[in-house]
């Protein structure tokens, strides 16, 4: 069972990045230079998703993960000193893990060092084989007999050695295995054969699962959340139901802050100290301050939210959104670059676009600004202490200036001075003895009554 995409794998998402993104992150922040992605002839998107500090090897035919290395072995040949060797699908190896083997490469003088784990279920990986302490081999699992199977020690797929060894080893790698491939870890053999030290590091199993299909990928990220959630739990953030919690590699919470059950943290996402969130809440890339109250289904997108702020339930706070302090946002309240000033308030029923609303403001239920001409988009400017009643239309472009009153049911097309009263006359007309006229005209209608046996003839027709 595999991925059955037409993307590569490498190209899918885990815990909100492409899976390649992990392991290049990885190289980076170890200062790994050059960075050779291996790939096949037609990986233009995996390509793009890459990054400009990485250059290509090309893998013209599948013959193994010798054969894969070899791919990038023109754009090393100058390389003297130690390469990395490592898969694409290992998201959770960390920084640290790499260090230690860059260390026992050091250790070992002009040898290989290798990453080992214990697996309690070694199926898939190629077993150490040892003879005493010392590695004596690796032998895939297509390869094994029973007893190398039962072992437990496995390959991670992770080396350190000199470039030149590597190149030089791999030409000598013969494809002597059922699948007649070249095999990578085939160096271990010639290495020990030349009489080369070769060094194991052990990591825990957990940073080196493997994904080769979709249900292993759900699975490790299932695992990454796990950590990054305790993780949370341990420097001072309440989870609710850990179980169904989606925090981010990137984001950052304050202590003291709960989180509900269903929530999504996501991107350049930050949470002030203090901050409640209901639950069922998706927030990507926002930033938000101190004791911020976000209440039941919350979508939060490239906002900045100020401290003492309460949001929701049901609100919508797209890009370009900001609150300043104390700010409340209601129920199916949708904004899109709109900046609220401290202490204003949109309760309930209204879409603010494209709109600055200045201090102690009230907006009414059903307000809208109306920002689209089909053509362009313009901007509605509101000042301080401003009473915008239910159902008012603000046309932008428009300033109301401070202090406005704007009554209900008003459409608002030119700009308002303070201090000034808005209202559209609209006079209330009535026709006594309407409706009881229109009943009489429109009798109720009859419900229609089935004939007995219908419903049972055609049940057992």
């Amino acid at each position: 069972m595999r991925f059955a995409s037409a993307r590569s794998k490498l190209l899918h998402s885990f815990a909100g990045k492409p899976l390649i993104h992990w392991p290049l992150d990885a190289l980076r922040s170890v200062g790994a230079k050059p960075i050779v992605a291996v790939v096949s002839p037609d990986s233009g998107e995996l390509r793009a998703a890459c990054g400009r500090d990485v250059v290509f090897g090309v893998q013209r035919e599948q013959r193994g993960t010798g054969h894969a290395v070899l791919a990038a072995r023109r754009h090393l040949a100058d390389h003297r000193g130690a390469v990395l060797v490592m898969a694409g699908d290992l998201p959770l190896l960390k920084p640290q893990s790499m260090r230690r083997l860059v260390r026992a490469h050091k250790e070992a003088g002009d040898g290989i060092a290798l990453l080992t784990a214990q697996a309690d279920d070694p199926q898939g990986w190629g077993r150490i084989v040892r003879k005493g302490r010392r590695i004596n081999a690796i032998v895939e699992q297509r390869d094994a007999n029973a007893e190398q199977r039962a072992i437990q020690e496995v390959n991670v797929g992770v080396y350190c050695l000199r470039a030149p060894l590597l190149f030089d080893l791999l030409r000598k790698v013969k494809p002597d295995n059922a699948q007649n491939e070249i095999y990578l870890t085939d160096i271990v053999e010639l290495a020990l054969n030349r009489g080369l030290p070769v060094k194991s590091v052990a990591v825990d199993a957990s940073e080196v699962g493997q994904i080769n299909n979709r249900r292993e990928l759900a699975q490790l990220e299932a695992v990454y959340r796990q950590q990054i959630n305790e993780r949370w739990m341990a420097a001072g953030v309440t989870l609710e139901d850990p179980a169904t919690t989606y925090i981010g590699p990137g984001v950052r919470i304050g202590n003291d802050s709960v989180i509900g059950p269903n929530v999504h943290l996501r991107g350049d996402t930050k949470l002030g100290p203090g901050c409640q969130v209901d639950g069922s809440s998706y927030i990507t890339d926002s930033q938000i301050g101190a004791d911020v109250h976000l209440r039941f289904g919350v979508v939060l997108s490239a906002a900045r939210i100020g401290k003492g702020c309460a949001i929701g339930p049901f609100a919508h706070l797209r890009p370009g959104t900001r609150l300043a302090a104390g700010v409340h946002i209601g129920d199916f309240v949708e904004t899109k670059n709109a900046f609220f000033a401290s202490g204003s308030k949109a309760n309930h029923l209204a879409y603010i676009g494209d709109a600055e609303i200045g201090r102690e403001t009230n907006v009414g239920a059903g307000t809208i600004t109306c920002n689209y001409d089909g053509y362009d988009k313009h901007r509605t400017i509101v000042g301080d202490r401003v009473m915008i009643g239910s159902d008012t239309q603000l046309v932008a472009p428009v300033r109301v200036g401070d202090d406005v009153y704007v009554a209900s049911g008003s459409t608002v097309r030119r700009d308002v001075p303070a201090g000034t009263l808005v209202y559209n006359p609209r006079p209330q007309s009535e026709t006594e003895g309407w409706v009881a006229d229109w009943r009489d005209s429109h009798p109720p209608k009859k419900k229609s009554k089935s004939k007995p046996g219908r419903k049972s003839a055609r049940r057992n027709s």
